[in-house]
């Protein structure tokens, strides 16, 4: 690649599309307004070379450089124990709701090493950052939701208690996620659970917005709001 990273993307950007993207990350100001597809293009790109050197000299001032590294990651061909080295070293870097979950969407490797990534993210569980308990929570969402691991993806969301707003809306996403997929266990969980009204009722909603839910059992899901209560 003869143009450095930064000259690649200044060469793709929009300004239409950087007014149009950067309205939809709120408090981000360093967006280009480079198109998604034209980021993975050239991730692929760099994965096929020397994406190591590539990642331990990429640039963060921009939301595309932070994005563009986020997809290389999940391109890369590696044994776990380097992968999740750099899982590690890049999500301090998430701020946004964007880079996570478009970062957590790319770790396809997880299909296949179950047990191993999930063991890797625990410890974001207990971590106080807002965008690591959204990285947990989205990860969940993304390849936890099956029979094998529903009851601990439950708990989990369950032990979730943050007041960032992104937080709470990943772990309303995540249950409506278990509740299309699986839902009795899911529906036993939200009858008795440790969430706070915001994040219960959002998850709710989130259920009742969903095309894979017949009008029926929305009208019961509806029925089970909380009232909020004014202070």
């Amino acid at each position: 690649m003869d143009k450095t990273i930064r000259e690649e993307l200044l060469m793709r950007a929009e300004t239409d599309y950087q007014k149009f993207s950067a309205s939809l990350i709120p408090n981000i100001s360093n967006v280009m307004g480079v198109r998604l597809p034209e980021l993975r293009k050239l991730a692929a790109v760099i994965a096929k070379g020397d994406w190591r050197a590539y990642l331990a000299e990429a640039d963060d001032e921009f939301f595309e450089e932070v994005m563009l590294q986020g997809m290389v990651i999940g391109l890369v061909k590696t044994d776990m124990e380097e992968l999740q080295r750099c899982i590690a070293n890049f999500v301090p870097k998430i701020d946004n709701w964007s880079v996570c979950d478009s970062f957590c969407a790319g770790l396809k490797v997880t299909k296949n090493h179950s047990q191993e990534i999930w063991d890797f993210i625990q410890p974001y569980f207990a971590s106080e950052q807002e965008y690591d308990l959204r990285f947990a929570a989205v990860m969940l969402l993304n390849f936890y939701v099956n029979e094998e691991y529903i009851e601990r993806v439950l708990q989990r969301l369950d032990q979730i208690d943050h007041p960032a707003y992104y937080v709470k809306m990943a772990v309303a996403w995540a249950l409506s996620i278990c509740y299309i997929k699986l839902p009795e266990p899911t529906m036993a969980y939200l009858k008795n659970n440790a969430l706070d009204t915001f994040t219960y009722n959002k998850a709710l909603q989130k259920i009742t917005e969903s095309y894979r839910i017949d009008p029926d059992t929305k009208a019961i899901i509806r029925s089970m709001k909380r009232k909020v209560v004014k202070s």
